[in-house]
């Protein structure tokens, strides 16, 4: 199994930036679609945005023009660049495969989250 380890929350204002980062173990990272999630509070984990092996991305409307998915397939890394943070971002942020290999792919459940608050 490739370990996901998460970094980079934090507490930041509203109208705040915050970067994160998804680091995989081993090398067939870049062989795999993947993808950003977030929990927030007392609520289901929810996608936030995917981003291709070769790069293509994708986010959900509540993030889009505010977040950028990248990937450093090199590094075996994945990061999540977020401006214009609102409250309502407010969540514990993953990071796994992309959800259509509906569970078949090495990462597992992924790594333990990293948090992010939005407040003022």
């Amino acid at each position: 199994q490739v370990q996901l380890v998460e970094s980079g929350g934090g507490l930041v204002q509203p109208g705040g930036s915050l970067r994160l980062s998804c680091a995989a173990s081993g090398n067939i990272f870049s062989l795999y679609d993947m993808a950003w999630y977030r929990q927030p509070p007392g609520k289901q984990r929810e996608l936030v945005a995917i981003i291709a092996s070769y790069g293509t991305t994708n986010y959900v409307d509540s993030v889009k023009g505010r977040f950028t998915i990248s990937r450093d397939n090199a590094q075996n890394t994945m990061y999540l660049q977020m401006n214009s943070l609102k409250p309502e971002d407010t969540a514990v942020y993953y990071c796994n495969a992309d959800p259509r290999y509906g569970g078949l792919h090495p990462f597992g459940s992924g790594g333990q989250g990293t948090q992010v608050t939005v407040s003022s």
